[in-house]
C-alpha cells in the first residue's frame, strides 16, 4: 500500500510560488539578455522600441567572436573525447574490479569537480610551467584541453559508473558461456547498455567545457580566447554591449541544447540487452 502525503491548499500555493520566484530568478535574466540582443538601440531600453537583428549580423561580421566560438568548440570536443576514453575506463575500472585502493582512486577521481575552478586553474598553471617547456610545449589549446578533461571525466564516470551498477553481469557471463571473446562481448552487450550513459556523459561533459571561464583563464596561452574569455574581455566595452548580448544567447544555446539532450538521454532508465 502505498500512502501519498496530502498538503493542504495554502501549502501548495505557498510552493508553487516560492518554485515561482525561484525560477524567475535564475530564467529572467536570461530572458532579458535574449530579448536585448534583438533591441535595435545601442543602449538597454525596456520595452524595446522595436526588433531587428542588427547586432546578430554585427556579431557574425566581427572575426573575434566567430573564431572564439570556433575555440571553444574545439576545446570542448577535445576535452570531451578524452573524457569519454579516460572516464569509461575509470568507471570499468572501479565498478567491475575489487583492488586495493579502489574507493580511494574514486574519490580521487571525482574531487576535481568539488574543488573550486581558481584552485584547479593555478595548480594546472604551476604544473604546465614545470613539466611542458623541458617537453617543448607552450601554452595553448592543448593546455586547456588538458585542464577542462580533468574535471570533465568526472560526469562520465559518474554516468556510466552509474549505468554498470544497474547492469547485471549476467548477460555477460551467458556471452562468455556461449563461446564470445572479450571483445564480441562489449560490442554486443555491453555497450549497447551503456550507449546512452556515455552519449549523456559526453554531451554534459561539452556543455561543461563550453561556458568554462576560470580553468581556461589559467591554461590558455596568449592568442588562445574561448568564448567566455571574450565575452568577459568585451563587458566593459560600451560599444560591445550589444554584440556581448548576442554571443551570450549563442553561448545559452551551446549550454542548454547538450543539457536537455543528455536529460532525455538519461530519463529512459531502462537497461534493455539485445
Amino acid at each position: 500500500m502505498h500512502s501519498t502525503m496530502q498538503l493542504s491548499r495554502t501549502t501548495r500555493i505557498t510552493l508553487r510560488v516560492l518554485m515561482i520566484l525561484g525560477l524567475s530568478v535564475i530564467y529572467v535574466p536570461l530572458l532579458l539578455v535574449v530579448i536585448n540582443s534583438f533591441n535595435p538601440g545601442r543602449a538597454f531600453e525596456w520595452p524595446p522600441p522595436g526588433i531587428s537583428t542588427r547586432w546578430w549580423s554585427a556579431a557574425w561580421s566581427e572575426s573575434g567572436p566567430r573564431e572564439a566560438l570556433l575555440t571553444s568548440v574545439k576545446a570542448g570536443l577535445g576535452a570531451t573525447a578524452c573524457a569519454l576514453v579516460l572516464g569509461t575506463l575509470a568507471a570499468f575500472a572501479v565498478q567491475r574490479y575489487r583492488f586495493f585502493g579502489r574507493q580511494t582512486v574514486s574519490l580521487l577521481l571525482i574531487l576535481p569537480i568539488a574543488l573550486p575552478g581558481i584552485v584547479t586553474g593555478i595548480a594546472l598553471n604551476a604544473a604546465f610551467q614545470i613539466v611542458l617547456p623541458p617537453l617543448g610545449i607552450g601554452f595553448g589549446l592543448f593546455t586547456v584541453i588538458v585542464g577542462h578533461t580533468t574535471f570533465c571525466i568526472v560526469i562520465v564516470f559518474n554516468n556510466v559508473g552509474a549505468r554498470l551498477r544497474r547492469l547485471a553481469p549476467s548477460a555477460e557471463e551467458a556471452s562468455a558461456d556461449l563461446g564470445a571473446h572479450t571483445f564480441q562481448t562489449f560490442w554486443y552487450i555491453t555497450l549497447p547498455a551503456v550507449r546512452s550513459a556515455l552519449f549523456a556523459g559526453g554531451l554534459l561533459a561539452f556543455a561543461l567545457s563550453f561556458d568554462e571561464i576560470v580553468v581556461t583563464t589559467f591554461t590558455a596561452g596568449p592568442g588562445v580566447t574561448t568564448l567566455p574569455i571574450w565575452i568577459y574581455e568585451n563587458l566593459a566595452r560600451p560599444n560591445q554591449a550589444p554584440v556581448v548580448d548576442v554571443v551570450a544567447v549563442v553561448m545559452i544555446l551551446f549550454s542548454v541544447l547538450p543539457v536537455y539532450l543528455a536529460q532525455r538521454l538519461s530519463s529512459d532508465t531502462a537497461v534493455t540487452v539485445h
